[in-house]
Formats: structure tokens, sequence, C-alpha cells
């Protein structure tokens, strides 16, 4: 249950960065992309290659999500976070150019971790299995790149309070390693 939110918007700033803990509730408002397996290996190759990437990830977050099909009257399908070590291999190319921010569910390695800490950077969780509840923060879809990946394109949402946590805050405070003491 979310007591005490923190409302945050995009694109994400540095002080809005280190102000967020790990552990923080937080309700994100503005533009995210969603992109999974896929699209991180395009958009990685072509970093690779010194191609300019056709969307500028600066300061942006990537969902790490993969929309079901939009059933009429909806914005978008279930929308729910996916695995987020897939895509941990990639991860360090994008923060390097300047992502800052991704949301997914599950832990992160040690590379990503120190990646996130080294660029300024902050992963969030989402909560799995409430694709459906997820799908009602978002205002708006549009798939704009890699379109032929179906379910794996990159897509543009903008969301208003999307419920997220801080799984690793920007000095690499990761939850999944902090204890709670609890006394009797």
């Amino acid at each position: 249950m979310f007591i005490s939110n923190k409302k945050i918007s995009t694109p994400l700033d540095e002080e809005t960065i280190k102000s967020l803990k790990a552990g923080d509730e937080v309700l994100l408002s503005g533009e995210i992309f969603t992109a999974r397996d896929q699209a991180h290996k395009r958009l990685v190759e072509m970093i690779s290659k010194g191609v300019s990437l056709p969307i500028d990830l600066k300061n942006k977050i990537i969902y790490y999500c993969g929309p079901t099909r939009t059933a009429p009257g909806r914005v978008v399908g279930s929308c729910g976070p996916t695995t987020s070590a897939r895509m941990d291999r990639l991860t360090p190319q994008l923060l390097q150019i300047g992502l800052k921010g991704m949301i997914g569910k599950g832990r992160r390695s040690d590379v990503v971790r120190h990646s996130i800490r080294k660029h300024g950077a902050i992963y969030f969780l989402a909560t799995g299995g409430a694709g459906a509840f997820l799908s009602r923060r978002v205002i708006s879809a549009k798939p704009i790149l890699f379109k032929e990946l179906g379910p794996e394109a990159v897509v543009r949402l903008v969301v208003k309070d999307f419920p997220l946590i801080v799984g690793i805050d920007s000095t690499g405070r990761d939850v999944f390693e902090m204890r709670t003491s609890f006394t009797e």
C-alpha cells in the first residue's frame, strides 16, 4: 500500500534522482518508453556501430514491458513489467549514453548496480502480475520504433501516477540488499 508517495515526473533530472532512496514509493507521471530484449539488442548494436539512435534516451526512462493487444475502448493492453535481469548485459551501454531510469521487476546484477551509481541513474520496481491495473495509469500509447517486433517494439507511453518503488538508488543502494530488523 502506498502511504507516503513522492510524486515525480519525466524527464528525470539530477536533483530528483538524488532525492530518491531505495525503498521509496513514488508515483511517476510523464513519458516513458517500453523496450524488451530484442529492442535493447538493436539499440546497443546501433550504439556499437556509432549509428545515431532514432530516439533520444538522455534523461529518459525505459520500462521493461511488452504491452498486450489493446482492447476496444482502452488506451493500451495489459502492461506489466518483465524480468529486468534479462536486459542486464545491455543496460550499461544505454546508461552510458544518458538513460537515467529503468522500470522492471526483480534483482539486477552487480555490474548494473555499479553502472547505475557511476551514471547517476535509478532503477524502479513495478508490481509483477499487475499489468491490467498498471494499464489504467497509461494516458496514451504509441509504437514508435521497431514496430515489426510486435509486443517487443518500442512504445511511447504517457503515464499518470504510475506506482513504483525505488529498487536501486543513484548511490547503488539496493532494496533487495536492505535488511529490516523487527523488534518484539
